[in-house]
């Protein structure tokens, strides 16, 4: 089956929207402790009149061994275990659609609680696997070259969908590789904006990194973002991860173009911003660009010497990405040969350069073309059909 006859597979899966006020009428809400750090699980349980080190153990079990049924918490006490039954849950997002890669990448589509779908990315690779993770149903940006965009927006995720991606992965992955640290890396690179879906990303990546949890070193943690000045000001004070920054141009004039929200927060102001979250940071630790590169758009030699100029001051290392076409998109991915000479002329500069290996192209997995199931608020698809249109 061709990627875009799978891509359509999955646009056309039925989902059925239940009505909330429906729902609620039948059976009381449950609370998700997926929600909740050990310090917000703590906090509840004595609340509660439990004793704090309970959260302990109920975090273990939920994200070291994948547990989602109460009775099978042995070192949790029985009479707790029944009261957590009756008022909370452990939910994750269901899983809808597990495809595999030749090359060994997994792509899941999961289906939320509300019927939106929202798709997740495992690539695996001889020293690690990377699990690339959604923060909101859609993006609420519109890129011009994303398939995600193109798909609008409907809502942030909570916490528990969120880290219910890792939670599904980790459930899946630990018994079909036989390895208990089947995901060493996680980028918040999937679908979504996570710079403004602030505090529910910055809560699951507290547990991403909780060695109650997950346990995953903060080098090994990445948000990406397309430059959302003020949230990245306070990501810095929030938490310490690594970071990852969409930046696809080295001028204004184009970026405005291929990630509009540069009218907002041009690139001198992103790389101030760069700088200060680059403050206090180890000399080794440097910030990925990102790159896509795009036939005759942002590929030439000029491109690649102003990308130079912009970055000669900020400790950056650029990631170079062979774009990866969607359906109905206008844009072509660079040759091999050119973006070979624009990686030379960066090198040549002093950068650090990678050149990304797609994979998981014949799923629809690789960057930039998680789409899922929108229910769009943002009438983006009118949008672009409107420009394409026009263009």
């Amino acid at each position: 089956m061709s990627k875009h006859n799978t891509s359509e597979k999955i646009k056309q899966i039925d989902v059925k929207v239940e009505s909330s006020s429906a729902s609620k009428a039948k059976t009381p809400q449950k609370i998700n402790l997926l929600d909740f750090t050990s310090k917000k699980l703590k906090d509840f349980l004595v609340e509660r009149g439990e004793k704090a080190f309970r959260a302990t153990q109920l975090i273990k079990w939920i994200h070291q061994a994948c547990v989602d049924d109460f009775d099978d918490m042995t070192n949790v006490s029985k009479a707790l275990r029944s009261s957590l039954q009756e008022t909370t849950e452990i939910r994750a997002p269901e899983v809808i659609q597990d495809q595999a890669s030749s090359d060994g990448t997994h792509k899941w589509l999961l289906r939320l609680a509300d019927g939106n779908c929202i798709e997740t990315v495992y690539i695996p690779e001889k020293d690690r696997g990377t699990l690339c993770v959604s923060s909101q149903v859609g993006c609420a940006l519109d890129c011009t070259f994303c398939s995600t965009a193109r798909q609008g927006f409907s809502r942030n995720l909570t916490v528990a969908e969120i880290i219910g991606q890792v939670w599904v992965a980790k459930r899946t992955l630990q018994p079909e590789t036989g390895r208990s640290r089947a995901i060493t890396n996680v980028v918040m690179m999937g679908m979504g904006e996570p710079l403004l879906n602030f505090n529910n990303v910055v809560d699951a990546m507290k547990l991403m990194l909780d060695d109650n949890a997950y346990g995953l070193s903060k080098r090994r943690v990445t948000l990406s973002t397309s430059g959302v000045v003020p949230a990245l000001d306070r990501l810095r004070d929030e938490i310490d991860v690594s970071l990852a920054l969409s930046l696809h141009a080295g001028n204004d004039q184009l970026r405005d173009k291929l990630v509009p929200i540069n009218k907002k927060y041009p690139i001198k102001v992103l790389m101030e911003a760069c700088l200060r979250f680059m403050e206090g940071k180890a000399a080794r630790e440097r910030i990925t660009m990102e790159y896509v590169m795009l036939d005759g758009v942002n590929d030439s030699d000029q491109h690649a010497r102003e990308l130079a100029f912009t970055l000669k001051n900020i400790p950056s290392k650029v990631n170079l990405i062979p774009f990866n076409p969607f359906p109905e998109t206008r844009y072509k991915r660079s040759s091999n040969k050119r973006i070979e000479k624009f990686r030379d002329i960066l090198t040549a500069a002093g950068l650090i350069v990678m050149t990304r290996k797609t994979r998981g192209e014949d799923i629809d997995a690789a960057c930039g073309q998680l789409a899922g199931k929108v229910n769009d608020r943002s009438r983006r698809e009118t949008h672009f059909a409107r420009i394409e249109k026009e263009t």
